[in-house]
């Protein structure tokens, strides 16, 4: 024979319950100190000025992908230096057979391989050597070489193989593809969505391949001198890799030994609860 379950008895056992509950989601949660997650950190009254780390201008290698857009006052006459427009023709089923007469290699990915001797071969012009000089610098000499064909032209260059890694303890760790070819390492941690709070702030890793090397340098983003860092602008296939902390490890191994007693505990108590109806 059940015995009633007195107002005072429900509670207390509703109490019971919220107390267990509340308790669970502490201890299966880190406290994290605020002085670990802010960033940029110095003295709160004082007002720092610090001269930024100069702005990265990239340089063309081979094995870059180039976007190149040739316009002038005849468009007729700029159509040939952009193939864009059969290659799109051909595409949607039109004829292909200006494409299978042509001698000019076809772009890469809408663009224009670097190849191993860092040169790209456009139409007309031909092969020019790309490597070793920014879109600026390789923009001008194109420039002064149309001039032999087009009135007035102008030409946009763009490296479409401007990518960065973001990896680890981020909100959504991609690979991220940069078109106007400048971003900051704060940058890339935004559009990853920030470090999480498990994540080190103090000990970013960040992985850089250059001349044959690959360098592994260490970023502190709780320091104002970040700013000034070599690392501060982002190179071409830059890898960002944002460790997990202590925080991360505890919590986890405090999970998986407590969790069971935590949904054996919540089950116990669903079943007094369940008589309360």
């Amino acid at each position: 024979m059940n015995l009633p379950i007195m107002p005072s008895d429900r509670t207390r056992y509703l109490s019971l319950l919220f107390a267990t509950l509340l308790t669970g989601s502490q201890v299966l949660t880190s406290c994290v100190p605020t002085k670990q997650l802010a960033y940029f950190q110095g003295e709160p009254t004082r007002m720092d000025t610090l001269t930024v780390a100069s702005r990265y201008v990239p340089k063309i290698q081979a094995g870059d992908v180039l976007s190149v857009q040739i316009s002038s006052l005849n468009p007729e006459a700029s159509s040939f230096f952009n193939p864009y427009a059969a290659l799109t023709i051909a595409d949607r089923g039109g004829t292909q057979q200006n494409l299978l007469n042509s001698t000019t290699p076809l772009p890469a990915q809408n663009g224009y391989l670097v190849d191993n001797t860092g040169a790209i071969e456009l139409p007309v012009i031909g092969k020019i050597n790309v490597a070793g000089q920014t879109a600026g610098e390789v923009k001008e000499r194109l420039r002064d070489s149309l001039k032999e064909y087009l009135k007035e032209p102008t030409v946009n260059i763009r490296n479409l193989n401007f990518r960065i890694s973001v990896m680890g303890e981020v909100l959504r760790p991609s690979l991220f593809t940069i078109p106007n070819e400048q971003i900051t390492l704060l940058e890339a941690l935004s559009l990853s969505g920030d470090v999480t709070i498990f994540g080190r702030r103090d000990n970013v890793l960040l992985i850089r391949e250059e001349n044959g090397k690959r360098t592994f340098a260490r970023v502190d983003l709780t320091r104002r001198d970040l700013f000034t860092s070599p690392y501060y602008y982002l190179h071409p296939n830059d890898v960002v890799y944002v460790e997990p902390g202590k925080a991360r490890a505890a919590t986890a191994d405090r999970t998986n030994q407590l969790l069971p007693l935590f949904i054996s505990g919540l089950s116990f108590l669903a079943v007094i609860a369940s008589r309360f109806r």
